[in-house]
């Protein structure tokens, strides 16, 4: 009997120890991958493509940054609870490892050639305020050195992106001044379209009333994105028709970027990117920014569908097999500019959870250089080659294009109507054909309406 019970009372203790063991392993697994995301995040911290922090300023403080407390954890301030915009501060950035943050000057579309100039200047200059208030922890970036010194030490760079071409009201002397100012992207649309562009809008069914204006980018757009090139501003293709994608990325002589957007064959909405469109993104040297609003990540989304970190890991995963490598993909999460975002990833503290979800729910794996690319390598690379194209067309003396966007004069309050020709062969310096008489049969009896302008 009591040999039985010694034999039982070694079984026992053998299982605790398995199962103890079981579970230490575990844990060192689990703390193996944590602190190999550390090791990576701490010297390739992220540079995220897109937030809206400056709009969340105008919302609640009409941009009165001594009224806004950046340092302090604002996740459950209660003046936030009611937008949904509390992803935000100084202490989670940090926590989340970011090292580079473009901060989106964004005004509404109906500001279009009324007072969208005077906005959006608004929202840069409350960029600027934030980086004035907070110097132990922002420091102005309007380069790729800039964004590397401010790394060193150890700073968030803080750069400006303009969300919205309607910002310039057709005007290119406008977009110059933007660059002057820091702008370092512009992303072509938003939510309307303008005389040059075409919005993702115009393919949503639920706004049938909104319909393409000019089949994707008009001969003055194709000026515009020229221009960007020639400024050394990267051309933003998020919320861009489709149509828009394709051309412009024929059009630009340096690499674009999608800054917040995901890959439409997971989720299935114009503001994401089409395979064929992705497919040519390497071609092009670009990269796309993944966007983490629940509705452009998972089907039916509500507070209830909100998807997950592993939804996120699907989109990257994605990008990575259509596009051949990790080298076209960085993180442009949106915060503060959704009401919605996927469990695991609810602000920006957790973007190490989603390096980690790499590591363990990714079809592919994920070495410490492709880690490195999507936190901030890529984006960097392009930036660098932007800037080398600038640099080159000054060094050819290309002169500023004083092109202007012309009305027919018609009476008062009338709609304005023109047609355009297809753009011009002769634009497209890149090396990439062009197939003008495709393009004139879209043109072809085609009328536009648009805005009238507001002076």
């Amino acid at each position: 009997m009591l040999r039985n019970r010694l034999l039982l009372l070694q079984v026992f203790f053998v299982n605790v120890l398995l199962v103890k063991s079981h579970f230490i392993s575990k844990r060192a697994i689990d703390e193996s991958i944590s602190a190999r995301i550390e090791r990576v995040l701490s010297a390739y911290p992220i540079i995220d493509g897109h937030n809206d922090v400056p709009f969340t300023l105008k919302k609640l403080f009409e941009n009165d940054v001594s009224r806004f407390d950046f340092e302090s954890n604002l996740r459950d301030a209660p003046v936030y609870k009611e937008i949904a915009s509390s992803h935000t501060d100084i202490p989670r950035l940090r926590q989340g490892k970011v090292g580079g943050q473009f901060w989106s000057a964004y005004v509404r579309c109906d500001t279009q050639y009324k007072d969208a100039v005077e906005r959006v200047l608004e929202q840069i200059d409350v960029v600027y305020k934030l980086v004035e208030k907070y110097p132990n922890d922002l420091q102005l970036a309007t380069s790729s050195q800039d964004i590397e010194d401010a790394l060193k030490n150890g700073k968030i760079a803080s750069l400006i992106g303009v969300e919205g071409g309607h910002t310039i009201n057709s005007n290119l002397a406008i977009l110059r001044s933007f660059y002057k100012l820091g702008v370092r992207y512009m992303t072509l649309s938003h939510s309307c379209n303008t005389p040059w562009i075409d919005t993702a809008n115009v393919e949503l069914n639920a706004t049938d009333d909104l319909e393409p204006q000019v089949k994707g980018v008009s001969e003055f757009g194709v000026h515009v994105i020229k221009e960007m090139n020639r400024l050394g501003m990267m051309v933003d293709l998020s919320h861009v028709s489709t149509d828009a994608m394709r051309q412009a990325l024929r059009i630009a002589e340096a690499p674009v970027i999608f800054s917040h957007s995901g890959p439409r064959a997971v989720m299935d909405h114009p503001r994401n990117v089409p395979d064929d469109v992705l497919e040519i993104l390497p071609l092009r040297d670009g990269v796309i920014m993944i966007n983490f609003y629940s509705c452009y990540v998972v089907q039916n989304c509500s507070d209830t569908n909100l998807g997950t970190i592993k939804d996120v890991v699907k989109q990257i995963d994605h990008v990575r097999r259509i596009t051949g490598s990790a080298d076209h993909i960085g993180i442009g999460a949106d915060y503060n500019g959704v009401p919605r975002v996927p469990v695991g990833l609810e602000d920006v503290s957790k973007y190490p959870a989603l390096f980690e979800a790499l590591l363990t729910e990714s079809e592919f794996t994920w070495t410490d250089e492709d880690l490195a690319k999507v936190a901030n390598l890529n984006i960097l690379r392009v930036f660098r080659k932007v800037e080398e194209v600038r640099d080159r067309l000054k060094n050819e003396g290309k002169p500023a294009d004083n092109t202007v966007f012309k009305y027919y004069e018609e009476p008062a309050n009338a709609e304005k109507k023109f047609s355009l020709e297809p753009n011009p062969v002769e634009v497209c310096t890149s090396g990439v054909e062009r197939n003008p008489e495709e393009e004139k049969a879209l043109f072809k009896g085609k009328t536009f309406v648009y805005q009238q302008k507001y002076y």
